[in-house]
């Protein structure tokens, strides 16, 4: 039965990795994609925020495209529809925009097409759209999640809503998400492997039993990717190099880059803000909160002629 009334789908950005956890632990952040979607003659994006400049208004839109890929998958077509889009997660960024994306367009399918899909579905869907299931997960069910994505299976810990605050330095180029993996190797000696594998273990470790300060301590000494990547965002050693002065539990590069992203604790992230702005004056720099929602779904009573 074909949904004939609109909708509103809201999704949260996310960062990733947070240091060593990389392509496997994510936290949804409180800045939000939303798609009012209205029955239409015809497919249409309407951008309403400057975040959004140059999106794609037809049919070449990555959210139409992942909600006619699932359509397909269940033998349906996809009525036109009317999606206007407001967002406020920089764009290639590293703040996990094209997961909200992912997520948002198997949620415009499953809400016109009413499919029901589950959380774990939707989960394995966007996770093999995307490669890796950080982000996508985090936006998916709010808060701090861990998890693995494989050939055989998804699997995920949702580990609760983090009390802390987060300072986001986001520099004013873009770094797309393959060109940041086109610097990682593509082996790691058995050894280097095993260092690393130990620092990423102790940082879910000390995520899971809230251990902020081990869990900055570990961010740093990230084996994975950021000492490659740093190659390409030169302030993320300057801002590696203040996390003590900043009084934050520690500092990574969020997902791919180029955003920094400093945690904090709770009711310190407008000082580490300020003190960010007056060591880097040009600089974007603002306050962020974890995402306590993940993604939501509010529907209209009336239906739309």
């Amino acid at each position: 039965m074909i949904n004939n009334k609109a909708f509103r789908i809201t999704t949260p950005g996310s960062t990733a990795n947070l240091g060593p956890g990389f392509d496997s632990v994510g936290m949804a952040v409180n800045r939000y994609l939303v798609l009012d979607v209205t029955p239409s003659d015809e497919w249409k994006f309407i951008s309403k925020s400057e975040e959004l400049t140059g999106l794609p208004e037809g049919k070449e839109n990555l959210m139409y495209k992942v909600a006619t890929s699932v359509a397909d998958d269940y033998g349906f077509e996809l009525p036109p529809h009317r999606v206007e889009v407001t967002s406020d997660i920089p764009l290639s960024r590293g703040l996990g925009s094209s997961a909200a994306a992912i997520v948002a367009g198997i949620e415009l399918a499953n809400q016109i097409l009413n499919l029901d899909l589950s959380a774990e579905e939707k989960l394995r869907r966007a996770s093999n759209i995307e490669g890796h299931l950080d982000n996508v997960a985090a936006s998916l069910y709010g808060g701090l999640i861990i998890g693995s994505h494989r050939e055989d299976g998804t699997d995920m810990v949702h580990a609760g809503f983090p009390d802390i605050d987060m300072v986001v330095y986001i520099p004013a180029y873009e770094l797309e998400t393959k060109k940041a993996r086109s610097v990682l190797p593509e082996t790691m000696e058995f050894k280097t492997a095993v260092f690393a594998s130990g620092i990423s273990n102790v940082l879910v470790a000390a995520l899971l039993t809230s251990n902020w300060e081990l869990a900055g301590k570990m961010m740093v000494k990230d084996l994975f990717h950021q000492p490659y990547r740093g190659e390409l965002i030169p302030e993320l050693g300057m801002v590696f190099s203040l996390a003590d002065e900043l009084g934050a539990y520690g500092v990574a590069l969020s997902g791919a880059g180029p955003t920094i992203i400093c945690f904090a604790p709770k009711g310190k992230g407008e000082s580490i803000q300020k003190h960010l702005q007056e060591k880097f004056p040009t600089a974007r720099i603002e306050t962020l909160k974890v995402d306590q929602s993940g993604l939501s779904i509010e529907k209209k009573e009336k239906a739309v002629k």
